[in-house]
């Protein structure tokens, strides 16, 4: 699958095109079922469109849908993909637009074949798994709460009561002795949490779709084989560094926090609350594996030792003698061009970052590179 950059790119174009009524197609077939089925609706629909006049409109349609037939046609042979199959074919100012994804990172919801004026990029955002998932949790010696942040969407599914008795000192109790008692109720308590920390981010048991069960099959996330890709911590600093240190986490999910942070509700409240008190630092780490490359970039550079090449010619060659370990480009670059090195670099072993240009570095690989360079692993010269 084409990098988020890319991929994003080739969404936008499609939303963009515009044509007559009927002669953008998109077809979405689910890998549960055959190719043979919509390229049925295809065909009827061909068959009709052969009776209407033959005025231009109607032959772009015809186009359109004979594109498409013979699209179908070839997959019907090989199969329905892994996770299904989005199509988009039509005729655009005269000119046939045709965009296949066979290699989708999530299966493909339902079955689609719609005609229209535009093209539906729904199905295809659907299956993107853009959006990184992170488990969240609050915590405080009075309860805990439980949910996910799915891109943009918090969902809160669990909620652990605490019977920790309060500070004030009832029934006549020495006061170390009801301290002892505190933090024995204390301990407990996050042990439970622990507990049930574990069941959820480790176990999916209750909050974890289908998607979270795919990604923990597959390995994908934190790179243990967890459903999430970070745990966010909330909750007031000295009970949140307490529930840590007390090695009340599984290990891997006690590598897998990626963050801590004040929140004063053990709640569905104080989950959005941690989500918002952590946003820029999530916003940040999207964007530090471009920082990192850009910088181990500009280090080689300096250093006459370290093999890199800039510029659109040195980086081809260097592809050709497939010394390339990362490639970057800028975010400027069309997407297309941007296609056509992550699959030249990939087809070597290699990586491909995409730059963003609105911080200084980036903006200066951008105008002093032509926006491409890579890192290599031999020099060529």
């Amino acid at each position: 699958m084409a990098t988020d950059y890319a991929f994003t790119q080739r969404v936008e174009e499609l939303a963009e095109y515009r044509a007559g009524d009927d002669h953008l197609l998109t077809l979405a077939v689910p890998p549960d079922e055959p190719v043979g089925a919509t390229l049925e609706h295809v065909e009827e629909d061909a068959a009709e469109a052969e009776y209407l006049d033959s005025g231009s409109t109607d032959e772009a349609r015809r186009r359109a849908l004979e594109r498409a037939r013979h699209l179908l046609h070839d997959y019907e042979e090989s199969g329905t993909p892994e996770h299904g199959l989005v199509a988009y074919v039509g005729v655009v100012d005269g000119d046939l637009v045709e965009e296949t994804f066979d290699d989708l990172p999530s299966p493909v919801d339902e079955a689609e074949f719609v005609s229209d004026n535009e093209f539906d990029t729904g199905p295809l955002e659907r299956t993107t798994g853009e959006s990184r998932h992170y488990g969240l949790l609050v915590v405080e010696r009075g309860g805990a709460a439980l949910g996910y942040l799915d891109g943009d969407a918090v969902e809160h599914v669990e909620t652990v009561e605490s019977q920790v008795m309060g500070k004030t000192n009832a029934g006549g109790q020495s006061a170390q002795r009801f301290e002892r008692e505190r933090r024995r109720q204390k301990e407990e308590f996050f042990d439970e949490v622990g507990e049930e920390v574990g069941r959820e981010f480790l176990d999916g048991r209750s909050g974890a779709d289908e998607a979270r069960g795919d990604a923990a099959e597959s390995g994908d996330g934190d790179g243990d084989g967890l459903p999430i890709d970070g745990l966010l911590v909330g909750g007031t600093t000295v009970t949140v560094d307490d529930f840590l240190d007390g090695d009340h986490l599984d290990y891997r999910l006690g590598d897998a926090v990626a963050g801590q942070y004040a929140v004063e509700y053990a709640s569905e409240r104080g989950l959005h609350q941690l989500v918002e008190r952590a946003r820029d630092e999530l916003e940040a780490a999207e964007g530090r594996p471009a920082r990192d490359a850009l910088d181990d970039f500009f280090s080689a550079l300096e250093d006459d030792g370290e093999p890199v090449a800039y510029g659109p010619e040195e980086t081809c060659e260097a592809l050709e003698y497939g010394a390339v370990d990362t490639v970057l480009v800028s975010e400027t670059l069309p997407a297309e061009d941007v296609r056509e090195y992550e699959q030249a670099a990939e087809e070597e072993g290699g990586d491909l970052v995409v730059i963003p240009t609105g911080f200084d570095r980036g903006a200066r690989f951008e105008s002093a590179f032509g926006g491409v360079g890579a890192l290599l692993r031999f020099k060529i010269k």
